[in-house]
């Protein structure tokens, strides 16, 4: 269990380097546009797109696994302070499945979009010039397959006790 926690803190570490590299990649080109655009009035042809279909996407979909091992998305507890921690075990890896699941659907179906759009090239026009954005459809399965495997892992991992404080 230990090697795999170290490789899933392997992954996450990747992950937040690929969002550094996105976000900061985002900023040079923003203000590169700006600073043509205000300067020379000759902006970066297809900033508008190339941000709209790469930066964004990744910076909305490759964080999912990030998120996950995280704890941060919403958690809804209703139920749960009435459990004994063994039923907390219980339906926390109940939900780590069920996630893995939908995940995993996501996964399959965006995967599947993303051959298509490979299939027929798909682009956009910009300034009369293609940008290509077929390989931006492929952000989406990686993301979606990272919070799978994230999800997956959690069913295996034995729930922390609660301490008193945190009760």
């Amino acid at each position: 269990m230990r090697m795999l926690s170290r490789v899933q803190d392997g992954l996450l570490a990747l992950l937040a380097t690929i969002g550094a590299v996105a976000i900061i990649a985002l900023m040079i080109h923003v203000v590169i546009d700006v600073a043509l655009r205000n300067t020379t009035n000759t902006p970066v042809p297809a900033t508008y797109e190339i941000v709209t279909n790469y930066y964004m996407i990744a910076l909305a979909f490759i964080p999912l696994a990030w998120v996950e091992r995280g704890g941060g998305m919403v958690q809804v507890e209703v139920i749960e302070p009435f459990l004994s921690e063994r039923a907390r075990d219980w339906s926390d890896r109940l939900v780590a499945l069920i996630s893995t699941v939908i995940y995993g659907a996501l996964t399959w179906v965006t995967l599947l979009t993303a051959m298509k759009n490979l299939k027929t090239g798909t682009f956009v026009m910009a300034q009369n010039i293609p940008v290509p954005t077929w390989p931006a459809y492929y952000l989406l399965p990686l993301g979606f397959a990272l919070a799978a495997l994230i999800t997956l892992l959690r069913v295996f991992e034995p729930r922390k006790p609660q301490t008193e404080a945190e009760q």
